[in-house]
C-alpha cells in the first residue's frame, strides 16, 4: 500500500530534490497529461466520425431498400389494367389506374355531382332571419320542426362522411367508384357547412343544435343505429377478403345508404321543403332542396354499389343476409316514424304524423325493391307527390322564386 512518506523520502545513494527543479517536473507532467487528454479527444473525434459514417451508411442503405421495394411493388402491378380484372370489392388490379371504366355509371354520376357543385353563402338567408325573430312570424310546432331538423342533420351528414373517409373509400377497389365517393365526402362537408351557416345565421344556440343528436331521444335513437353498422369496418385493422367480412361490410353499405341517407332524411326533407312551398324559412329550404338533389344522387350510387357486390358475389346475399337486410330496412322505417311523431305531436305544415308513416312505408318498399327485396308495405302510395316532382326536376325556377335551381358550373351548363 503506497503511503505519501514513501515519496518524500529519497532512496539510498540519492539526494533530495531541490526546489528548484521542482516546478519543471510539474511542468513536465502537466504537458503529458495534456498530450494524453489531447490523443483520447482525437480518438473520440474518430469514433464519433466513424459512427456518423455508420449511420449514414445505414440510412442510405433503409433508403435504397425502400425505394426498390416501392419499386417492386409497381412492377408487381406494371401489367395494364383489363376491365374483367376490376371488381368493386377484393379486386387485386391497379388502384391508380382509373381506366378503362368498369362501371361507367359511376363516373357519370361524379361528373354529374361537379357539374352540381353549390355553396350555402350563395343563398339568402335575409328573410328567414327577420321571420325567425319575428314573434309570430312561426308557431311554437314550426319552430320545432326547424330545430330538430338541424339538430339532426348537422350532426348526420358528419357521420355519413366519416363513415365514407374512414372505411368505405379504402374498402371499395373499383378506381371510378372512388373517385365518386371523393365528390361525395366534400359534398357532406358542404352540407354541414350549410346547416351551420343557417345555425348561424338565425342565431340559434349552437351548443343545443349540435348537441341534440346526444340529448334528443328521437335523434339520437337515429345516430346510435348508423354508428352501430361503422365500428368494426373503420378499424383500420378490418378488411374484406372472407364471407363474413365481406358481409360485414355489405351491411354497412345497406346501413348508410339505404336506411340513414335512403330513409332517415326523407322526413326532415318533406317538413322543410313543405315549409318552402307555404313561403317560410325560403332560404333554410333551398339550402334543403339542393342537398336533397345531392343526397338522391348519393343514394343511386350506394344502390349501384350494393347491387354490383351482389351479382359479383351471389354467395353473399343468402336467405340470412337477404332477411338481415330487410330488418335493417324494417327498423330504420320505424325510428324514423318515431321521428316524425316527435316533430309533430300535432298537424302542420299540411302533414301530420300518420301522413309521414304512410310517406315512409312507401319510401320503405322503395328501397327493398331497389336492392331486390320485396315490399314490406304493400298497396301504400305516396301522399307528397310533390316531393318526387322537387326530386325529378331538372331545368326550371325553383318555387322559391330565388335562383335557377339547376345550379350547375358555368362549363357545364347547356344554353338550347
Amino acid at each position: 500500500m503506497l503511503s505519501w512518506d514513501e515519496f518524500d523520502k529519497p532512496e539510498e545513494g540519492q539526494t533530495t530534490a531541490q526546489p528548484a527543479s521542482a516546478p519543471n517536473a510539474a511542468a513536465q507532467g502537466l504537458e503529458h497529461l495534456d498530450g494524453q487528454a489531447a490523443g483520447i479527444v482525437q480518438q473520440a473525434r474518430a469514433v464519433a466520425a466513424d459512427d456518423s459514417a455508420a449511420v449514414a451508411r445505414a440510412k442510405a442503405a433503409l433508403n435504397a431498400l425502400d425505394i426498390q421495394e416501392g419499386l417492386d411493388e409497381l412492377e408487381g402491378s406494371s401489367a395494364r389494367v383489363q376491365v374483367g380484372d376490376k371488381q368493386m370489392i377484393n379486386a387485386r388490379a391497379d388502384l391508380n389506374q382509373l381506366v378503362p371504366f368498369k362501371y361507367d355509371w359511376a363516373w357519370q354520376k361524379y361528373l354529374d355531382g361537379c357539374a352540381n357543385h353549390w355553396m350555402p353563402q350563395e343563398v339568402n338567408m335575409t328573410a328567414d332571419i327577420a321571420l325567425w325573430k319575428s314573434q309570430d312570424g312561426l308557431s311554437e310546432d314550426e319552430r320545432r320542426i326547424v330545430k330538430r331538423n338541424l339538430g339532426f342533420f348537422s350532426t348526420a351528414d358528419s357521420l355519413v362522411a366519416n363513415n365514407l373517409v374512414l372505411a368505405v373509400y379504402r374498402l371499395i377497389t373499383n378506381p371510378e367508384c372512388r373517385q365518386y365517393i371523393l365528390r361525395q365526402a366534400f359534398e357532406e362537408a358542404i352540407h354541414t357547412h350549410a346547416y351551420q351557416y343557417c345555425i348561424e345565421s338565425l342565431g340559434m344556440d349552437e351548443g343545443e343544435i349540435f348537441n341534440m343528436y346526444h340529448e334528443i331521444p328521437s335523434v339520437a335513437k337515429k345516430a346510435s343505429w348508423g354508428l352501430k353498422y361503422t365500428r368494426s369496418i373503420s378499424d383500420p385493422m378490418f378488411n374484406t377478403g372472407t364471407v363474413e367480412t365481406d358481409k360485414e361490410f355489405l351491411r354497412n353499405l345497406i346501413a348508410y345508404y339505404c336506411v340513414l341517407e335512403g330513409i332517415f332524411f326523407y322526413c326532415g326533407f318533406t317538413q322543410i321543403l313543405s315549409m318552402g312551398r307555404r313561403n317560410k324559412m325560403t332560404g333554410t329550404a333551398e339550402q334543403f332542396q339542393y342537398i336533397l338533389r345531392d343526397e338522391s344522387m348519393h343514394l343511386n350510387f350506394g344502390i349501384d354499389v350494393i347491387n354490383q357486390i351482389k351479382i359479383e358475389n351471389p354467395h353473399l346475399w343468402d336467405d340470412a343476409m337477404k332477411d338481415e337486410a330487410t330488418q335493417m330496412i324494417l327498423q330504420g322505417t320505424q325510428l324514423e316514424i318515431e321521428y316524425a311523431r316527435d316533430t309533430m305531436p300535432r298537424g302542420v305544415l299540411g302533414m301530420n304524423a300518420a301522413m309521414m308513416e304512410d310517406y315512409l312505408k312507401f319510401i320503405a318498399n322503395r328501397r327493398l325493391t331497389q336492392i331486390g327485396l320485396k315490399e314490406e308495405y304493400p298497396g301504400t302510395t305516396n301522399p307528397f307527390p310533390w316531393m318526387s316532382e322537387i326530386m325529378d326536376l331538372k331545368k326550371e325556377k325553383n318555387f322559391f322564386e330565388t335562383r335557377v335551381i339547376e345550379y350547375q358550373t358555368g362549363g357545364a351548363l347547356s344554353w338550347d
